[in-house]
């Protein structure tokens, strides 16, 4: 399509002579624009834990099965604790006998037929025992392994019969539902990602976008990759994303409304600012502009730039002041709306 302000000669030759470059451009309209962050992620558990026992021995029961749901509280393995059971029941034995003693005591404490003193050392017997069929019991506790919140157990790395210490790991326990994202932002957003923010994320294998809103974020930013890192959580109900993944995150900062954008190839920049050429009667016009906003591809114009200017886009390096142009291509619209 042709400006209707050339001339008539061989390809465009003006009315001069002068040889005209031939160049792309568009007519500039109200165009949305956005800030954006893109930032790559780590999909991590809500919660994760490796299990082990408390204390050693022999493992007599595993009471679980590979990759399955368990609640809060459920027993999942035991060692043996046939010693402490033994333990306890001698106490127990011996509480009965002594709170019988306290109790006699008690009533001739009441007829004033003994001190103070022989009934305090009975009591001070019994309170003794009370400790330690505590301890005791706190002991058997140890040697049972339960689920400190509901999840999925993994795969058991021991066997019924062998030996465990407090180092051996026995199974490891998610909890997937929610899942926690995990990026990093420049140090120049910290005051705008805040907790709350929506962001999106996108993974490999699926074509579906997925929402999620920052929770937390680190509260100093890193000297070695001056980021921050910020998490946020995605409700992942019906468990279809795993922990582990990478995902790309995308989080819109702010949004402009009746933009003046150009493409980024348009912006010349030099010593005194940045200027861009439009074409006027059928000729180059260069134009001190002042920007604003950027995007990957296309930059917000804050002054110099009317709708309605035809906005020439390629040859830049050849532009000069009042050279002839012909348009090759002139595109009446814009194809990215909302960068």
């Amino acid at each position: 399509m042709f400006s209707p302000n050339e001339g008539p000669g061989p390809r465009g030759m003006s009315g001069g002579g002068q040889q005209p470059l031939f160049a792309s451009g568009y007519v500039l309209v109200p165009t949305k624009m956005s800030e954006m962050i893109y930032s790559t992620a780590s999909l991590l558990p809500d919660e994760e834990v490796d299990l082990a026992f408390e204390t050693s021995g022999k493992v007599v029961g595993i009471f679980f099965s590979e990759g399955r749901r368990v609640k809060k509280g459920e027993l999942l393995a035991k060692i043996n604790d046939l010693p402490l059971q033994a333990q306890l029941q001698k106490l127990q034995a011996q509480r009965k006998l002594v709170e019988e003693r306290e109790y006699r005591q008690r009533q001739l404490l009441d007829r004033d037929a003994i001190s103070r003193e022989s009934y305090d050392q009975v009591a001070t017997e019994l309170e003794t025992l009370e400790a330690d069929i505590k301890l005791v019991e706190a002991r058997i506790a140890e040697t049972e392994l339960r689920a400190p919140f509901d999840g999925i157990v993994g795969l058991r790395m021991i066997s019924e019969g062998a030996y465990a210490s407090t180092q051996t790991k026995i199974v490891q326990l998610v909890k997937i539902s929610p899942l926690k994202i995990e990026f990093s932002i420049p140090e120049r957003y910290a005051g705008e990602v805040v907790a709350g923010f929506p962001i999106t994320f996108q993974l490999d294998g699926y074509q579906d976008t997925f929402e999620a809103e920052v929770y937390a974020i680190e509260p100093k930013v890193d000297v070695n990759t001056r980021t921050i890192v910020a998490r946020a959580l995605y409700p992942n109900t019906n468990e279809e994303l795993k922990p582990g993944r990478f995902a790309s995150v995308r989080a819109r900062l702010s949004q402009i409304e009746n933009a003046v954008s150009i493409p980024t190839q348009a912006l010349i920049p030099e010593m005194e600012g940045e200027k861009v050429f439009i074409l006027k009667n059928g000729r180059a016009k260069q134009v001190r502009v002042e920007t604003g906003l950027r995007t990957e591809s296309h930059i917000q114009i804050q002054s110099g730039l009317n709708f309605g200017d035809t906005l020439l886009t390629t040859a830049t390096l050849q532009l000069r002041e009042d050279l002839p142009i012909q348009l090759d291509t002139l595109v009446t619209n814009q194809h990215l709306l909302n960068e």
